[in-house]
């Protein structure tokens, strides 16, 4: 058990920075496509924080998923 809540874990954490990053890069670039301007520095820092959160949200169950998938003993 032990075993499984770190590698998933760690999983979570080693994707957790190209995702948000992914997410982040999308979104400020929909908003400026949007308001047909650039994003002040403020809006930015707004849309990092969320991306953040949202890479969060999507990490961790695919990391559980994927280890639970991965080392379940009937695969």
């Amino acid at each position: 058990m032990a075993w499984f809540v770190l590698t998933t874990g760690l999983l979570a954490a080693a994707l957790w920075i190209p995702v948000s990053r992914l997410v982040w890069t999308l979104s400020v670039r929909r908003l400026e496509r949007r308001a047909k301007r650039r994003l002040d520095a403020e809006e930015i820092a707004g849309q990092k924080r969320r991306a953040g959160f949202v890479a969060f949200l999507v990490v961790v169950p695919f990391a559980f998923l994927f280890n639970f998938w991965l080392l379940s003993p009937d695969a």
